[in-house]
């Protein structure tokens, strides 16, 4: 059971004051989010002007190394990124400072071959899964077993519904007998229900901007660091129940 830090994902610019988009911005970012706690590091790297870039994960990833060592850095091969699978592919295939994993999104067509790249390249694989249809998908690959872990990640706003997916998921997963290690994680209004039900379920769990910038309580957050910090106090103290599953 850990706690992952999200720091910024594919958010603009405008949605958060503290919202790390250069290189230098990320590698403090993410020394400061692990010193509050968090055990691995998620991570979208950013080129030019501060658009997501594959291209960029080389630089982002030493600069991150060095600021938090010893920590585990993961980074997104969201399709979205590139928006070309040609050139994903290639991106992919020309890095040389690796991060420990990457995450892959079960709905994107390309996403076996982006597996069986990451498989070369010794990186492991987060399996993102949001949908039951994305985890049958998952649960059909022949290599499944291979991933490292799996993200049930829902992006559904209406919670009965986002824990009804996430519930559908698990179940996909425990019929076809996947023993990997899961990570849940909502977004926005979802994050800190999910926070609580990961707990309650012994699986891991991330936050971050990229998933949502309040607190539990609503307010928003100074940085990434302080959200880090209280899901590690939630996630490892306890807190009151606020999914409806208790």
């Amino acid at each position: 059971m850990i706690v992952q830090a999200c720091i910024n994902g594919a958010r603009p610019r405008d949605f958060h004051p503290r919202l790390p988009l250069t290189v230098q911005a990320m590698a403090h970012d993410a020394a400061a989010c692990v010193a509050a706690g968090a055990a691995e590091l998620h991570i979208h790297p950013r080129g030019a002007g501060g658009r997501e870039s594959l291209a960029a994960v080389d630089m982002t990833v030493l600069a991150v190394r060095q600021a938090c060592p010893g920590t585990l850095i993961g980074v997104s091969t969201g399709a979205w990124i590139e928006n070309d699978v040609a050139r994903t592919r290639a991106a992919i295939a020309a890095w040389r400072e690796l991060p420990d994993y990457a995450s892959v999104n079960l709905s994107e067509a390309d996403a076996p071959h982006v597996m069986e790249l990451l498989h070369k390249q010794g990186i492991g694989i987060e399996a993102g899964l949001a949908t039951r249809e994305d985890a049958e998908r998952f649960v059909a690959l022949a290599d499944h077993r291979r991933v490292l872990r799996i993200l049930i990640e829902i992006d559904m706003p209406d919670l009965a519904t986002a824990l009804d997916e996430a519930h559908h998921i698990a179940a996909v997963l425990e019929r076809a007998g996947v023993r990997r290690q899961i990570l849940l994680h909502g977004v926005d209004g979802t994050v800190w229900p999910f926070v609580d039900l990961a707990r309650q379920k012994r699986w891991s769990t991330r936050v971050g901007l990229e998933d949502g910038k309040t607190l539990a309580d609503g307010t928003v957050a100074r940085d990434n660091a302080e959200i880090v910090a209280a899901a590690v106090a939630a996630f490892h103290g306890g807190v009151e129940d606020r999914t409806g599953t208790s």
